[in-house]
Parts: structure tokens; sequence; C-alpha cells
């Protein structure tokens, strides 16, 4: 491999050709290496990843799964994998060999990610462990699928961490109305919480609403999007997943209500939204309310699973509660149980009744 030195500042580079993925031949030129030594290690990785070759570095197929995973995911979605990427896989395979990795080498990462704290010096939770690892077998699955790479170490290696299940924690209607009462001192606040308990939509899905997405004689709201705020700026994406594109039909209380806000406004376009602030306003707002009408403090995700608790108290099936909050019905079956009424009895004396009309 040729490299060539720059005599008017003493650094080195490289160039030559190669073919690339279309068949057809290019040219590649790269300045600024201190010695030539570097100069010929780069155009080596560099030839080595174009051919998808599992002799390349981590830290180059690292960049190979970034060009194919990326444009896939939602932003948000990719810069939770590439901060755990960089900050808890990089630092310990960028140098090594794809190939060479092992999953003895997976345990001995896996201990020393164990032994690691946060900002306030507790060790990770169980469920990030899991998280972090998850994200590293996905990288090798990825090397395996589609660049050749004969077996997963991570997989062989074993899980790190385990799934722990967050309280979950829900207003009554009780509860939630003396909440409210608080927040009439605050238009906006009122009314993205009455959405967020009757309607039981997520907290992006409620903050990107626009007047368009309301139809009044229906009765209905319309969830097709969802509000991100990424570095710095106000991001719409599309909702959480295909399921979540959704029509709610509104309690005509609630119908009345929105028209009765969106009427507040001087001027407003019909695709501008209703709830313009920020996540953290909400939380704050929840802080405060929760106080001051003296119950419990839960998270705003909580409102939706307040929401589910008062579907199922009112006898609403599983199926039919998975339709109205936009995902599978078994996670609603799964996550929800505990709160479903016990059918034993039931089944039991009808099992009864079956068998004692057999003879």
């Amino acid at each position: 491999m040729a490299a060539f030195k720059n005599e008017k500042n003493g650094t080195w580079f490289v160039q030559f050709r190669y073919t690339d993925w279309k068949g057809e031949r290019q040219q590649k030129f790269k300045r600024g290496f201190a010695t030539k030594r570097e100069a010929q290690e780069w155009e080596r990785e560099f030839l080595t990843q174009k051919h998808a070759d599992v002799t390349m570095t981590f830290e180059s197929f690292v960049e190979l799964y970034e060009k194919d995973i990326r444009p896939r995911l939602k932003e948000n979605t990719w810069l939770t994998k590439e901060n755990i990427i960089k900050k808890k896989i990089l630092p310990y395979f960028e140098k090594r060999k794809l190939c060479d990795i092992s999953a003895k080498d997976v345990i001995e990462w896996q201990n020393e990610i164990r032994e690691l704290t946060d900002k306030s010096g507790k060790k990770y939770s169980q469920t990030y462990l899991k998280t972090v690892h998850n994200q590293l077998s996905a990288l090798f699955n990825h090397a395996v699928r589609y660049y050749g790479l004969k077996s997963n170490p991570a997989a062989i290696a074993g899980n790190m961490g385990t799934e722990e299940r967050k309280e979950m924690n829900f207003w009554t209607v009780e509860e939630y109305k003396r909440f409210s009462e608080t927040m009439m001192d605050k238009t906006l606040s009122y009314y993205a919480f009455e959405m967020l308990y009757w309607c039981g939509i997520r907290e992006g899905e409620m903050l990107a609403l626009t007047p368009a997405d309301f139809d009044f004689k229906a009765e209905t709201v319309t969830i097709n999007k969802s509000y991100q705020r990424l570095h710095g700026k106000d991001i719409i994406t599309t909702p959480k997943t295909k399921k979540s594109n959704r029509t709610i039909k509104m309690p005509k209380f609630l119908c009345e209500e929105m028209q009765e806000y969106i009427g507040m406004f001087y001027s407003t376009d019909k695709n501008d939204r209703l709830f313009p602030v920020s996540k953290s306003y909400l939380h704050h707002e929840m802080d405060r309310g929760a106080k001051e009408a003296g119950v419990k403090r839960i998270r705003i995700h909580d409102l939706r699973h307040s929401h589910v608790s008062l579907l199922i108290e009112m006898g609403f099936t599983a199926l039919a509660i998975a339709d109205r909050l936009g995902h599978e019905s078994i996670e609603v079956t799964y996550r929800y149980a505990h709160l479903f009424p016990s059918k034993q009895t039931e089944m039991a004396n009808r099992l009864d009744d079956l068998g004692k009309g057999a003879f």
C-alpha cells in the first residue's frame, strides 16, 4: 500500500483506486497523516470496510452499522443507541478485529460495565444493563446476518441484567378530579391533562396535536404524529408504532372542552400545535398539581395507565382497550393483567354446570 509525503508541510497522504458497491472504479484521496504508517493503516482499514471483511476493526463495523440502520430509525431512537455504543461499547472493543472478539471478551466487558456508576455514584440498574447488552448483541447479530460473522459472541456469553418492571401507578377518577381542579388556573395545563387522562394518549402524541386533528361532529381526535425536542429544536415525527396511528372517540364533555379551548386562540392555523410547551413544563405542572391537590405524585405516562385501569374497571376487554391505546392487545393483557378481575370462579362454575349436565 502506497503512501506519499507532502514535502511542503511534512505530512503524509494516500491516493488509491477501489471498486464500490456498484462495481464501479472510484478514486480515494486522504491527507493529513502524521506518519507513513498511519496513512497506510487508514488505507488498509478503508479497503477492508469496503469489502465488508470481518477482519475489519469493531470501530469500522460500527460505522457500517450506522449507515445501514440509522436511515430506518427515528432520530431520537438512533441517538439513544448511539449514546450507548459510544460510551459503553466502543471504548472496550473499537480497535479489536470484529472476528477476534470472543464470548470471553464479552464476559470481561460485562464485568467492567457492572462496576460502572452513574453521575450520582449509583451502579446502573438491571434494566439499563440489559439494554446495554442487547445493543452489543444487536451489533453482532447485524454482522452475522449481513457481513459473514460466524457467530454472535454476546449471545454465547449470555445476558447481562434483567428487565425490571416499574411500578404501575395510576389515579382514580376522584384523585384525577382533585388534581385537575388545581390546574384550572392555567388554561393550557388544564386542557393538556384532560386529553391525557380521558383519552389515554402518550405525552408526545398530545404535544403534537393540532386543530386539524379534531372532528367535533364525529367526536373524534386523530393520532398520526408525535412531538420530540431534539438538539434544541421542536421535531414532529411519526407515532411510536404503526398501530399508534388511530382515531379515538372522545367523550362529549371533552369535545365541548376542546372546542372551547381552540376557540380561545385569537388566531391559529389548523396545523399549529395546540400545546406549544415542553415535556419538562408538564412535569413541573404535575409536581405542582399533585402537591396542591394532596394526591400521590405519578409520572405523566401513568396517566395512560390510569386511563387503562379506568376502562378495565368499566368492563371493557383487553382487545378493545388495546385498539384505543394503539398497541398490541397481548401487551395490555400482560402488563395490566393484575388489574383485570379474575374469571377463575366463573370458569369453574360454568365447567361444573357442563360436567353435571353430561350425566
